[in-house]
Protein backbone atom coordinates (compact mmCIF):
# COMPACT_ATOMS: atom_id res chain seq x y z
CA UNK A 1 0.00 0.00 0.00
CA UNK A 2 1.24 3.28 -1.02
CA UNK A 3 0.74 6.65 1.09
CA UNK A 4 -0.69 9.50 -0.16
CA UNK A 5 0.40 13.63 0.30
CA UNK A 6 -2.27 16.37 -1.07
CA UNK A 7 -4.63 18.86 -0.31
CA UNK A 8 -8.30 19.49 -1.34
CA UNK A 9 -8.49 23.19 -2.69
CA UNK A 10 -11.31 24.18 -0.54
CA UNK A 11 -11.98 27.08 -2.80
CA UNK A 12 -12.13 25.78 -6.17
CA UNK A 13 -15.50 25.52 -8.07
CA UNK A 14 -13.69 21.33 -8.94
CA UNK A 15 -16.03 19.17 -6.86
CA UNK A 16 -13.80 17.67 -4.05
CA UNK A 17 -14.50 14.08 -5.50
CA UNK A 18 -12.81 15.28 -8.75
CA UNK A 19 -10.02 16.52 -7.19
CA UNK A 20 -9.41 13.20 -5.79
CA UNK A 21 -9.80 11.67 -8.70
CA UNK A 22 -7.28 13.98 -10.61
CA UNK A 23 -4.69 13.57 -7.41
CA UNK A 24 -4.84 9.51 -7.44
CA UNK A 25 -4.86 9.80 -11.35
CA UNK A 26 -1.52 11.45 -11.22
CA UNK A 27 -0.40 9.07 -8.83
CA UNK A 28 -1.44 6.31 -10.63
CA UNK A 29 0.51 7.72 -13.90
CA UNK A 30 3.85 8.47 -12.84
CA UNK A 31 3.85 5.55 -11.14
CA UNK A 32 4.12 6.95 -7.41
CA UNK A 33 1.27 4.15 -6.99
CA UNK A 34 2.52 1.32 -8.98
CA UNK A 35 0.33 -1.22 -10.62
CA UNK A 36 -0.84 -3.64 -9.14
CA UNK A 37 -0.61 -2.14 -5.70
CA UNK A 38 -3.20 -1.19 -3.31
CA UNK A 39 -4.61 2.03 -2.77
CA UNK A 40 -4.90 3.70 0.71
CA UNK A 41 -8.03 2.36 2.46
CA UNK A 42 -11.58 4.75 2.17
CA UNK A 43 -10.48 5.48 5.65
CA UNK A 44 -7.19 6.60 4.84
CA UNK A 45 -7.92 8.61 2.34
CA UNK A 46 -10.51 10.79 3.84
CA UNK A 47 -7.70 11.34 6.92
CA UNK A 48 -5.21 11.94 4.41
CA UNK A 49 -7.56 14.69 2.73
CA UNK A 50 -9.63 15.54 4.68
CA UNK A 51 -13.01 14.36 2.91
CA UNK A 52 -16.07 12.39 3.38
CA UNK A 53 -16.49 8.56 3.21
CA UNK A 54 -19.08 9.13 0.01
CA UNK A 55 -17.09 11.92 -1.41
CA UNK A 56 -13.74 9.28 -1.20
CA UNK A 57 -16.02 6.23 -2.52
CA UNK A 58 -17.53 8.86 -5.54
CA UNK A 59 -13.98 9.21 -6.54
CA UNK A 60 -13.15 5.63 -6.50
CA UNK A 61 -15.57 4.48 -8.58
CA UNK A 62 -14.95 6.94 -10.97
CA UNK A 63 -11.08 5.50 -11.01
CA UNK A 64 -13.27 2.21 -11.56
CA UNK A 65 -15.09 2.85 -14.25
CA UNK A 66 -12.28 4.45 -16.26
CA UNK A 67 -10.39 1.14 -15.74
CA UNK A 68 -7.25 2.20 -13.62
CA UNK A 69 -7.95 1.18 -11.05
CA UNK A 70 -10.02 -2.39 -9.64
CA UNK A 71 -11.48 -3.31 -6.25
CA UNK A 72 -11.21 -6.50 -4.82
CA UNK A 73 -13.69 -7.65 -2.40
CA UNK A 74 -12.28 -7.95 1.10
CA UNK A 75 -9.29 -6.56 -0.44
CA UNK A 76 -9.31 -2.85 -1.36
CA UNK A 77 -8.75 -0.87 -4.49
CA UNK A 78 -5.97 -2.20 -6.59
CA UNK A 79 -4.02 0.00 -9.67
CA UNK A 80 -4.37 -2.18 -13.16
CA UNK A 81 -1.77 -2.63 -14.89
CA UNK A 82 -1.27 -1.58 -18.12
CA UNK A 83 -0.83 -3.74 -21.04
CA UNK A 84 1.93 -3.40 -23.43
CA UNK A 85 1.25 -2.41 -26.47
CA UNK A 86 2.25 -5.95 -28.28
CA UNK A 87 -0.02 -7.69 -26.14
CA UNK A 88 -3.83 -8.52 -26.37
CA UNK A 89 -5.59 -9.22 -29.99
CA UNK A 90 -4.21 -7.74 -32.83
CA UNK A 91 -6.80 -6.93 -35.48
CA UNK A 92 -5.40 -6.02 -38.85
CA UNK A 93 -7.27 -3.61 -40.11
CA UNK A 94 -8.21 0.44 -39.74
CA UNK A 95 -12.19 -0.32 -37.92
CA UNK A 96 -12.15 -1.32 -34.32
CA UNK A 97 -14.66 -4.02 -32.75
CA UNK A 98 -16.94 -1.07 -32.02
CA UNK A 99 -17.16 0.33 -35.84
CA UNK A 100 -17.28 -3.45 -36.81
CA UNK A 101 -20.56 -4.12 -34.62
CA UNK A 102 -22.43 -1.28 -35.52
CA UNK A 103 -22.03 -1.26 -38.85
CA UNK A 104 -23.20 -5.16 -38.85
CA UNK A 105 -26.16 -3.99 -36.62
CA UNK A 106 -28.34 -2.93 -39.70
CA UNK A 107 -30.13 -0.32 -36.88
CA UNK A 108 -30.66 3.70 -36.84
CA UNK A 109 -27.39 5.23 -35.40
CA UNK A 110 -27.50 8.14 -33.70
CA UNK A 111 -24.92 10.21 -31.72
CA UNK A 112 -25.65 13.23 -29.08
CA UNK A 113 -22.98 15.02 -28.31
CA UNK A 114 -23.19 16.15 -25.13
CA UNK A 115 -20.26 18.49 -24.25
CA UNK A 116 -17.21 19.88 -25.77
CA UNK A 117 -14.54 22.21 -25.41
CA UNK A 118 -10.65 23.01 -24.42
CA UNK A 119 -9.59 21.28 -21.25
CA UNK A 120 -6.84 20.48 -18.89
CA UNK A 121 -6.13 16.58 -20.08
CA UNK A 122 -6.42 14.11 -17.04
CA UNK A 123 -3.42 12.22 -16.22
CA UNK A 124 -3.75 8.98 -17.75
CA UNK A 125 -4.43 10.92 -21.32
CA UNK A 126 -1.27 12.84 -21.15
CA UNK A 127 0.73 9.38 -20.29
CA UNK A 128 -1.25 7.86 -23.10
CA UNK A 129 -1.03 10.92 -25.58
CA UNK A 130 2.94 11.31 -24.67
CA UNK A 131 2.40 14.79 -22.96
CA UNK A 132 3.57 16.54 -19.84
CA UNK A 133 1.14 16.29 -17.21
CA UNK A 134 -1.63 19.13 -17.03
CA UNK A 135 -1.12 19.54 -21.08
CA UNK A 136 -3.89 21.25 -22.65
CA UNK A 137 -6.14 19.54 -25.18
CA UNK A 138 -9.77 18.97 -26.06
CA UNK A 139 -12.26 16.77 -24.69
CA UNK A 140 -15.55 15.61 -26.97
CA UNK A 141 -18.63 13.58 -24.73
CA UNK A 142 -20.82 11.71 -26.66
CA UNK A 143 -23.89 9.38 -26.12
CA UNK A 144 -24.87 7.11 -29.11
CA UNK A 145 -27.90 5.57 -29.28
CA UNK A 146 -28.84 2.70 -31.77
CA UNK A 147 -32.69 2.84 -32.65
CA UNK A 148 -33.05 4.88 -29.66
CA UNK A 149 -31.64 3.01 -27.15
CA UNK A 150 -28.41 4.21 -25.15
CA UNK A 151 -25.91 1.93 -26.21
CA UNK A 152 -22.33 3.65 -26.21
CA UNK A 153 -21.36 6.67 -23.91
CA UNK A 154 -17.31 7.51 -24.97
CA UNK A 155 -15.02 10.46 -23.81
CA UNK A 156 -12.32 11.42 -26.56
CA UNK A 157 -9.23 12.95 -25.35
CA UNK A 158 -6.69 15.42 -27.95
CA UNK A 159 -3.57 16.56 -27.85
CA UNK A 160 -3.72 20.33 -28.06
CA UNK A 161 -2.45 20.82 -31.81
CA UNK A 162 -5.84 19.11 -32.90
CA UNK A 163 -7.70 22.08 -30.51
CA UNK A 164 -7.92 24.22 -33.71
CA UNK A 165 -8.91 21.38 -35.84
CA UNK A 166 -12.08 19.44 -33.44
CA UNK A 167 -13.01 23.23 -33.24
CA UNK A 168 -13.54 23.73 -36.42
CA UNK A 169 -15.62 20.61 -37.18
CA UNK A 170 -18.92 22.08 -37.13
CA UNK A 171 -20.40 18.41 -38.22
CA UNK A 172 -18.32 16.28 -35.89
CA UNK A 173 -19.55 18.67 -32.71
CA UNK A 174 -23.53 18.63 -33.48
CA UNK A 175 -22.89 14.72 -34.12
CA UNK A 176 -23.32 14.45 -37.64
CA UNK A 177 -20.36 13.13 -39.01
CA UNK A 178 -17.34 11.04 -37.65
CA UNK A 179 -14.06 12.25 -35.63
CA UNK A 180 -11.87 9.48 -37.35
CA UNK A 181 -12.56 11.00 -40.67
CA UNK A 182 -12.24 14.78 -39.53
CA UNK A 183 -8.94 14.02 -37.76
CA UNK A 184 -7.93 11.63 -41.24
CA UNK A 185 -8.76 14.77 -43.28
CA UNK A 186 -6.34 16.97 -41.02
CA UNK A 187 -3.24 14.39 -41.77
CA UNK A 188 -3.80 12.45 -38.63
CA UNK A 189 -4.46 9.25 -39.92
CA UNK A 190 -4.43 5.75 -38.03
CA UNK A 191 -1.06 4.23 -38.34
CA UNK A 192 -1.98 1.63 -35.06
CA UNK A 193 -4.07 1.55 -31.91
CA UNK A 194 -4.11 0.21 -28.40
CA UNK A 195 -7.59 -0.99 -27.36
CA UNK A 196 -7.88 -2.51 -23.65
CA UNK A 197 -11.96 -4.07 -22.47
CA UNK A 198 -12.70 -4.39 -18.84
CA UNK A 199 -16.26 -5.21 -17.39
CA UNK A 200 -16.97 -1.73 -14.82
CA UNK A 201 -19.62 -0.83 -12.94
CA UNK A 202 -20.48 2.49 -14.53
CA UNK A 203 -20.67 6.06 -12.75
CA UNK A 204 -24.09 7.60 -11.88
CA UNK A 205 -23.96 10.36 -14.56
CA UNK A 206 -22.59 7.57 -17.43
CA UNK A 207 -25.76 4.78 -15.92
CA UNK A 208 -27.89 7.31 -16.04
CA UNK A 209 -26.68 8.78 -19.91
CA UNK A 210 -26.97 4.51 -21.16
CA UNK A 211 -30.36 4.18 -19.08
CA UNK A 212 -29.26 1.25 -16.74
CA UNK A 213 -28.82 0.98 -13.13
CA UNK A 214 -25.45 2.00 -11.48
CA UNK A 215 -25.07 -1.36 -10.13
CA UNK A 216 -25.52 -2.85 -13.83
CA UNK A 217 -21.83 -3.82 -15.58
CA UNK A 218 -20.62 -2.64 -18.89
CA UNK A 219 -17.56 -2.99 -21.06
CA UNK A 220 -15.06 -0.27 -20.79
CA UNK A 221 -12.87 0.37 -23.83
CA UNK A 222 -10.11 2.67 -23.95
CA UNK A 223 -7.86 3.04 -27.09
CA UNK A 224 -4.78 4.80 -27.87
CA UNK A 225 -4.24 5.86 -31.69
CA UNK A 226 -1.23 6.72 -33.35
CA UNK A 227 -0.21 7.87 -36.60
CA UNK A 228 2.29 6.37 -39.49
CA UNK A 229 4.67 7.99 -38.19
CA UNK A 230 4.08 7.10 -34.26
CA UNK A 231 2.62 10.06 -32.98
CA UNK A 232 -0.33 9.68 -30.47
CA UNK A 233 -3.55 11.79 -31.45
CA UNK A 234 -6.38 10.18 -30.30
CA UNK A 235 -7.35 8.58 -26.59
CA UNK A 236 -10.84 7.44 -25.98
CA UNK A 237 -12.87 6.29 -22.96
CA UNK A 238 -16.25 3.99 -24.11
CA UNK A 239 -18.31 2.41 -21.90
CA UNK A 240 -21.09 -0.02 -24.06
CA UNK A 241 -23.82 -1.76 -23.09
CA UNK A 242 -23.00 -4.65 -24.78
CA UNK A 243 -26.76 -6.20 -24.41
CA UNK A 244 -27.16 -3.43 -27.29
CA UNK A 245 -23.78 -3.49 -28.57
CA UNK A 246 -22.20 -6.96 -29.38
CA UNK A 247 -18.65 -6.48 -29.67
CA UNK A 248 -17.10 -8.60 -32.48
CA UNK A 249 -13.67 -9.56 -33.64
CA UNK A 250 -12.51 -11.07 -37.04
CA UNK A 251 -10.14 -13.37 -37.05
CA UNK A 252 -7.90 -14.38 -40.42
CA UNK A 253 -5.55 -16.53 -40.15
CA UNK A 254 -4.26 -16.14 -43.80
CA UNK A 255 -1.36 -14.12 -43.01
CA UNK A 256 0.18 -16.05 -40.37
Amino acid sequence: MVTLSGAIDRQSSTPYYQQLVDTLDQRLSSGQIPQGHRLPSENELCKEFGLSRATVRQALQVLESQGLVTRIANRGVFANRTPAADEGWTIQQPQGFLENALSHQNRSVTTQVLRHGPTVLPAFACQLLKVPEKTAGYELVRLRTLNEVPALYSINYSPSELVPVIAASDDVLEGRASLSQALAEAGYTLGGAHRSVRAVAPTPEIAAALDIRPTTPVLHIRSTSWTPSGQHYDVYNTWVRSDVVPLEVNVDATGS
